[in-house]
């Protein structure tokens, strides 16, 4: 009888150690996550304005920069960091989705993350119209997942909270960390591992706070759709984001998997050449648009917002398209940022029809609409810009503006842009992943 208590109270002690450890592994992910996202974060800016000194002396070194900058960052992923290209979701959906370790390790490592980190902020050095916010998770699910092999048991839900984590230490965002977990990246609801997915993002988002304070992305905003005719701008803005959130998936999809014919076989030989006439289209775009669209966008939207004046016609479809050029180039960065910035620039342009309504109401509208119709992720895209914008007075309507896009997407592009670019990933799972 002492023996059978003995041995109760020994496995009662193990599982219990189990358990801690378990809990330790996915808190100990989230408090390195925030601290990468942040270090991230400000290296990024600096880049940035390094970027933006560099063309204030001469406009016209972009058509230099740029495109050499391209070409380096494309021969140092496919020669060094392969699986690094891109925004990195696709890449962690795909991860998830394999049972084999080895090839997971592919898609999800700490050299992936090391030159996640590193090319990302290349291009955005040389004018990319890229974000960090992507390449975060991915990042944020190479952590989770070395964590995780370090453990001596196999912990289920890793590569999803770091992802999650990313999501909520990159915006200071963590209500869409979560729902960008559940909505995108499992498509489900884990109820086993969902407390630990919600330890992760918390212990990420106390550890961008400690380093950074408290913030709205795009600062506090109180502005509301007041009359009935401002209603109106919901279905305008739903409808435009999503056709052209669509589209943009739609040429994105096309490039990953291979352009027919002769086009296609010249892209896939020379892929440095490739990059290097991608970071062309994007300088040609950056001159016409008067400097505006290089980066994340993240500062010209925030100085419309807060002034309250227009952003120019031509910047949603400049921003687009230089934003596509950088993700079919084949270079490391994300397209959760400038995306957010070309559904600004469209809901500027929509509020051209509605001159007594209020310009930040609109360009908000604008920016869950292009969003959700670019990653088809309906709930994320409302959560996430309400909380950049800190406004609750908007969750109706972009709630609304959110739904149609998504649905008006789907008719131009039937898949989501992460889940599709990531069967690209998954096709060749078991063998040397080379997706591009």
């Amino acid at each position: 009888m002492n023996q059978f208590l003995s041995n109760r109270r020994v496995r009662s002690v193990k599982v219990t150690s189990e358990r801690w450890q378990r809990r330790a592994v996915f808190v100990l992910g989230g408090v390195v996550i925030g601290a990468v996202a942040v270090a991230l974060a400000m290296l990024a800016d600096w880049a940035q304005l390094a970027f933006a000194a560099l063309i204030a002396k001469s406009s016209y070194a972009s058509l230099v920069v740029t495109p050499l900058g391209f070409a380096l960052s494309v021969f140092l992923t496919n020669r060094f960091f392969p699986n690094s290209q891109g925004s990195g979701i696709p890449q962690a959906i795909a991860a998830r989705q394999l049972s084999d370790q080895a090839a997971r390790s592919r898609l999800v490592s700490i050299r992936i993350a090391v030159g996640k980190v590193l090319l990302t902020l290349l291009g955005l050095l040389c004018g990319a119209s890229a974000g960090r916010e992507g390449p975060t998770v991915q990042v944020g699910a190479s952590i989770m997942f070395a964590l995780g092999r370090m453990s001596p048991r196999r912990q289920p839900g890793l590569i999803l909270a770091g992802a999650a984590a990313g999501v909520s230490a990159a915006f200071n965002t963590p209500l869409a960390g979560i729902v960008f977990g559940i909505e995108e990246m499992s498509r489900e609801f884990e109820v086993r591992t969902s407390g630990l997915i919600i330890g992760a993002v918390i212990a990420a988002g106390l550890t961008s706070l400690a380093l950074v304070g408290n913030y709205a992305y795009f600062g506090s905003s109180a502005t509301m759709l007041r009359h009935g005719t401002d209603w109106l701008a919901v279905p305008v803005c739903g409808v435009a984001g999503g056709l052209a959130g669509g589209l943009f998936s739609r040429v994105v999809i096309a490039a990953a998997r291979g352009l027919p014919a002769l086009p296609g076989r010249v892209i896939k030989q020379h892929p440095i050449a490739f990059a290097l006439v991608c970071g062309l289209g994007v300088a040609v775009c950056g001159l016409v648009s008067g400097d505006l669209i290089y980066g994340t966008g993240y500062a010209q939207v925030k100085a419309a917002l807060d002034s309250g004046m227009p952003l120019p016609w031509h910047f949603s479809l400049l921003k687009l398209v230089a934003t596509a050029f950088s993700a079919v180039s084949g270079i490391p960065g994300g397209i959760f940022s400038p995306s957010l910035a070309v559904g600004a620039g469209l809901g500027s342009d929509v509020a051209q029809l509605f001159p007594d309504a209020p310009l930040g109401a609109i360009m908000l509208l604008g920016m869950v609409s292009y969003f959700a119709g670019v990653v088809q992720a309906p709930i994320t895209a409302f959560v996430i810009v309400t909380e950049m914008s800190d406004n609750h007075a908007m969750v109706v309507p972009l709630m609304a503006a959110a739904l149609i896009a998504y649905a008006t997407s789907r008719l131009v592009c039937p898949e989501g842009i992460y889940h599709e670019l990531a069967k690209g990933f998954l096709r060749t799972g078991s063998d040397r992943i080379v997706a591009r």
